[in-house]
């Protein structure tokens, strides 16, 4: 059986077509049975989109409860002025109004090309014809996957479950991304829905670190969109006794879980980047604090240089250590090792700042692999983080000089 969202007591959702895309589902609905505390984060782009807006708002007035949460895709209406702001508040009050309930309780996400007139008609006739098709079949949830893609090549889906005081819990959730991805917040969407019984601060607290170990450790192309949001939505019918204390163990777990998916949907994300070849993890150890670590990995792995070298199986490891020098993050260079091949076969080729003799062919070798990883060593603290990034290829340009036409 496939357990998805809807294996989420009290989740029930759709993908339907409305048109707006020709060929694919472009719009997905999710519904909680009960009112869901939400926790959410949006795109860090100075030009944000209106359903951003709209949605900020609503968590705001709606003290981030929420009964349901609309997205379509085809359209990201972002830079559309009053016309896309009034789209988006028409998407809110047709689902408030199939559903009943205030329009503060819900939420709305587009994601497709800037600048468009936003086709609010076919919208809203659209949430009016499927928000009676709702369900918790998992046919449902692999609908609403496939509903919210742009250029993805595959939905992503993920879902975990475990015990809190014999109760079972649930977390399921999706992403889409595939190109503008530059994580500042997270260049993408990602929707969450779980069953657990926990405080607002507490989600708000977990979800925060889910996001930054997950979607704030992955790049593709050094691009942030106008219309990244991450949320998820927990409804408390696992009735399981209320988390509301950090030390709790109950806490704990529930953090862990809702990282481990998130990191499952963030890895998704980058191995569907656009026209990448390779799928590359980025790890540093022993850094004097968590940021560092941090910065040092988000710059090494957008960095044009180090992400074409990837991509031409070149091992010119040079650029790796010049993108750190430009991260602002002060190391000493002389106490680097730097480790470079595959999970199985990783290769040293700095030791304390000196180079580490290796043959090129058995380099070349290692780096036909689709998986390769990248560990920094700066023997300089105690602290560690890892990322996730693409090689940059001549696919990714052809595709994206011709993206709108």
């Amino acid at each position: 059986m496939i357990q998805n969202i809807t294996n989420v007591r009290g989740i029930k959702c759709w993908g339907a077509h409305t048109g707006v895309k020709s060929m694919r589902r472009d719009l997905a609905i999710f519904v909680s049975e009960v009112p869901a505390k939400v926790s959410a984060t949006f795109t860090q782009n100075l030009v944000v989109a209106e359903p951003i807006k709209v949605s900020k708002k609503n968590l705001k007035e709606g003290k981030h409860l929420a009964k349901a949460l609309v997205v379509n895709a085809g359209n990201a209406n972002a830079v559309t002025g009053q016309q896309g702001r009034e789209g988006a508040e028409a998407m809110v009050r047709a689902a408030a109004e199939e559903l009943d309930v205030p329009e503060n309780q819900i939420l709305v996400a587009s994601t497709g090309i800037i600048g468009q007139e936003f086709p609010t008609e076919a919208i809203v006739d659209g949430i009016k014809e499927n928000m009676k098709k709702v369900t918790d079949n998992s046919r449902a949830g692999s609908f609403a996957a496939n509903a919210i893609l742009t250029t993805d090549t595959f939905p992503k889906e993920g879902f975990v479950e475990f015990e809190i005081d014999g109760k079972t819990i649930h977390i399921g959730g999706i992403a889409k991304g595939s190109g503008m991805i530059h994580p500042n917040m997270a260049t993408m969407l990602s929707f969450a829905f779980t069953d657990v019984n926990i405080s607002q601060k507490l989600l708000d607290k977990a979800f925060k670190e889910a996001v930054d170990d997950s979607f704030n450790m992955i790049t593709v192309d050094g691009d942030t969109s106008t219309n990244d949001m991450a949320s998820v939505m927990a409804n408390g019918l696992a009735e399981n006794k209320l988390i509301e204390d950090e030390k709790d163990k109950n806490y704990a777990l529930f953090r862990d879980k809702l990282k481990e998916l998130m990191i499952h949907l963030a890895k998704l994300i980058v191995s569907d980047g656009e026209g990448a070849s390779k799928f590359i993890e980025y790890k540093v150890t022993d850094a004097k604090s968590e940021k560092e670590a941090r910065q040092l990995i988000r710059v090494v792995s957008d960095s044009s240089l180090v992400k074409t070298a990837m991509f031409g199986r070149d091992p010119n490891w040079g650029r790796i250590l010049a993108a750190m020098g430009r991260a602002g993050v002060k190391f000493n260079p002389d106490k680097v090792d730097l480790y470079l091949g595959t999970g199985k076969n990783m290769v040293k080729l700095l030791d304390q700042g000196t180079p580490v003799e290796q043959e090129v062919y058995v380099m070349k070798r290692i780096l036909k692999s689709a998986d390769i990883n990248v560990h920094i060593k700066l023997n300089n603290g105690k602290e560690e983080a890892v990322g996730w990034g693409t090689d940059l290829t001549t696919d990714y340009v052809m595709f994206n000089s011709v993206y709108t036409t």
